[in-house]
């Protein structure tokens, strides 16, 4: 089971107009004078702190580029940087836009992207709802940087810069995921999904130096009764509703509501496999006075899947020759089940002092549960006869509970004549997991010619419910990062997390623990000029973990560093971000899988911790409006990931990835239509297997590009009808498992058509 670890602020800039030009230092007290605030609903927040000179030229000539009224003979006043931690503040929805002006996942204070000292990708609403991303795994693996690799038709495996990704957050707040991984969770909840590459120690604590993915919700923002309907029809059978509606709760909108309510049901490209589902999603947003917010909210989504594929295809006969199935083959029988139900419940309650300090309290639970009644096939079929495979019947059940508290507290101070920024928090979460199975009594039926299988197999007798493992795992840390401006030009980020871990497994007489871990972070952000910034950041990695060896003993913590630096740059007023990283992480105890072999007595992946792992490459991202109808978001993608004698490790992840991603609104005779579409391009993983004869080959899936298409027609400011075509050119890929010799099918080409009512 791989194990998943999880504050939304943003800065924004404003710009005040007046009739004449003003000192600066004259704006400064005008400014304080008047007590500029900013509203959040009907709250309003205390005002923010000048900002530097060349922030304020940086914000003041984006305005000046998106507002023609200001040129000439207005002038502004000097720009205030306004930290905004509510969650309406920071929302993509009804932006319009691929790209976000700000993220707090790195440090948890309000940052811009060009301020982040680290490198971050931003799915909005807009981007989701052009390329109808249905699942956050389709998001993921649109976004620069992630590589996402089906494992079987239930799981997928998520690598970011040669490392898995351990780390999820639902709105800043971190949380473990299941077997079947928080990437399958339905979009139609969320805002935006965030994506931080490289170390989170800071906020995350214990995790891989790869990325954390902040899925940001949906929050009732609106003041007034609002929505939107939609039906939906695709390939395979496909159909599903979606109703998303917001309306105040009293006459002065300082209580309102939001509720989604998702179904769908359909079939699939591979045989047998039918999935159907609900999602509920309910929020309340209660502005209780002028400086204190509460949201309370909860989502359910429930998964019903029968026939799906768990065993990979085979990829080699037992000759060693390769195999060559149809797309729709499957190693499923009629009587497989994988039903999965996610939840969750928040409380956020924010107050904001007169100091202009922003409190925070956040109570949230998430369980899941995971009932898999499924088929194993091991071995090499013969050429011939299609003979060779034993079937090995499973029913797990897997119930995952775990409950998150977090305080934090953010807000200015002096030091030096100058002003910054400081955020602290303390954290503890409790997490109870495990598994429990039932085995088959009896004889089992033989499996015969696979070439034939149509998983018109015999369902076998279970026996009695069993554990297989379970324990408790319970973190607890402080934290606190300062943002130091020590000049116009020049930030300075520091921040370190003292973190204490347990890991007490059912019925061990000890624990596996981790007192007193100190994970340091430091981030340095230097104006180049107006538009562009160059920065460095740092972080240790510390990663307890719970893989087993063979003998059952767990692997030792993972250890390392991490180091990044770059550009950014913020152009047209802040509608064009542009990036370009470098980064380097060396990694002691790194696991990888011990071949086949399993954990004694389980059936359990085995692993072992190689030393001197070294991953190391680049990545450049353009994302953002270069004008009012065109969105476009560029993302490239290199590296190189090796154990200290060269072998490649995640090795079934490719090395370049190119993601392309567009939509153009036509104007004149066309207007009402929009055009669009991606292309995702990747190499050929590094992955080398033997073959059933002992020959050694390279078994990555060679270099590949898929195509995906949109055309959209709004009929008039109420209903549109939007299609998507995937994968186009239906080019047909394999997916190469993590752990075992086999492999699932890509989807062929599909369609969604959409139709739309927003009232």
């Amino acid at each position: 089971m791989k194990t998943f670890q999880p504050v939304a602020a943003i800065s924004h800039h404003r710009k005040p107009r007046t009739k004449r030009r003003l000192s600066r230092r004259q704006a400064v007290a005008a400014c304080w004078s008047l007590g500029l605030s900013l509203q959040i609903g009907p709250a309003a927040a205390q005002p923010a702190a000048p900002a530097p000179a060349k922030d304020q030229a940086r914000a003041a000539a984006g305005n000046a580029a998106t507002d023609a009224t200001t040129a000439g003979a207005q002038a502004a006043l000097p720009v205030m940087r306004v930290n905004i931690t509510g969650a309406s503040a920071t929302r993509s929805e009804g932006s319009g836009a691929y790209n976000a002006g700000a993220s707090s996942s790195a440090t948890g204070l309000g940052l811009s992207l060009r301020d982040t000292p680290q490198s971050v990708s931003v799915v909005t609403r807009q981007r989701i709802d052009d390329q109808a991303m249905a699942s956050v795994a389709d998001a993921l693996v649109n976004t620069p940087g992630v590589s996402l690799k089906a494992v079987d038709r239930g799981r997928n495996n998520l690598s970011v810069r040669g490392f898995d990704v351990s780390r999820f957050q639902f709105d800043g707040i971190p949380f473990t995921t299941g077997n079947i991984g928080i990437e399958s969770l339905s979009t139609v909840v969320y805002d935006r999904v965030e994506v931080l590459r490289g170390a989170n120690g800071l906020l995350s604590g214990a995790g891989e130096p790869s990325a954390t993915v902040n899925l940001v919700r949906k929050h009732a923002d609106s003041k007034r009764l609002s929505g939107t309907a939609s039906v939906e029809l695709g390939s395979w059978q496909r159909r599903a509703s979606t109703l998303d509606l917001s309306l105040p709760l009293n006459t002065d909108a300082s209580v309102r509501a939001r509720v989604v309510a998702h179904a769908y049901q359909q079939n699939a490209f591979v045989d047998l496999e039918h999935s159907k589902g609900t999602v509920l999603y309910g929020v309340v947003d209660a502005d209780l006075s002028p400086t204190t917010r509460l949201s309370l909210g909860a989502s359910d989504q429930r998964d019903q899947r029968s026939g799906v594929l768990w065993f990979p295809l085979p990829l080699w006969y037992s000759d060693g020759s390769r195999t060559d199935w149809s797309r729709s083959k499957t190693s499923a029988t009629r009587w497989n089940q994988w039903d999965t139900t996610d939840q969750t419940l928040f409380a956020t309650l924010e107050h904001k002092l007169p100091s202009r300090w922003t409190l925070r309290a956040d109570l949230s639970h998430h369980r899941q549960d995971e009932d898999s009644k499924l088929l194993w096939l091991s071995g090499t079929p013969d050429r011939s006869t299609g003979l060779g495979l034993t079937a090995t019947p499973y029913h797990y059940l897997s119930q995952p509970r775990e409950t998150q508290l977090s305080l934090t507290a953010t807000g200015p101070f002096v030091w030096l004549g100058r002003q910054h920024e400081l955020t602290a928090g303390l954290l503890h979460s409790q997490l109870k997991d495990g598994w429990s199975n039932r085995d088959a009594i009896g004889s089992l039926a033989e499996v015969g010619d696979f070439k034939q299988w149509d998983g018109s197999y015999a369902e076998p007798a279970l026996g009695a419910r069993y554990a297989m493992s379970g324990g408790t795992t319970t973190q607890s840390a402080a934290y606190a990062a300062a943002r130091l401006q020590f000049s116009d030009a020049l930030k300075l980020i520091v921040g370190a997390r003292l973190s204490q871990w347990r890991r007490h497994e059912n019925g061990a007489a000890d624990s596996l623990t981790a007192d007193r871990v100190l994970t340091p972070y430091a981030g340095l952000v230097y104006d180049l000029g107006e538009q562009v910034s160059a920065y460095a950041s740092y972080s240790d990695i510390f990663n307890p973990q719970t893989n087993r060896q063979r003998d059952g003993s767990f692997l030792a913590p993972l250890k390392g560093k991490s180091h990044e630096a770059g550009l950014k740059g913020e152009f047209l007023g802040g509608k064009l971000n542009a990036s370009a990283a470098i980064f380097r992480v060396v990694q002691d105890n790194f696991a990888v899988a011990d071949g086949n072999n399993t954990v004694l007595g389980t059936v359990e992946q085995a692993y072992v911790g190689v030393q001197g792992t070294v991953a190391k490459g680049y990545e450049l991202e353009l994302v953002g409006q270069p004008s009012r109808q065109w969105n476009l978001s560029l993302g490239w993608t290199h590296y190189s990931a090796k154990d200290a004698n060269g072998a490649d490790v995640a090795s079934h992840h490719p090395r370049q990835m190119l993601k392309f991603a567009t939509s153009y609104a036509l104007q004149g005779l066309w207007q009402g239509l929009s055009l669009g579409g991606s292309l995702r391009w990747e190499d050929q993983p590094p992955k080398r297997q033997s073959n059933p004869v002992g020959v050694e080959e390279a078994t990555g899936q060679p270099a590949y590009s898929l195509l995906d298409l949109m055309a959209k027609y709004q009929f008039s400011p109420q209903w549109s009808l939007q299609l998507n075509i995937n994968n186009a050119l239906d080019k047909s890929y394999r997916n190469g498992s993590p752990w075992w010799d086999g492999f699932t099918y890509g989807e062929p080409r599909n369609t969604k058509l959409t139709a739309s009512y927003r009232f």
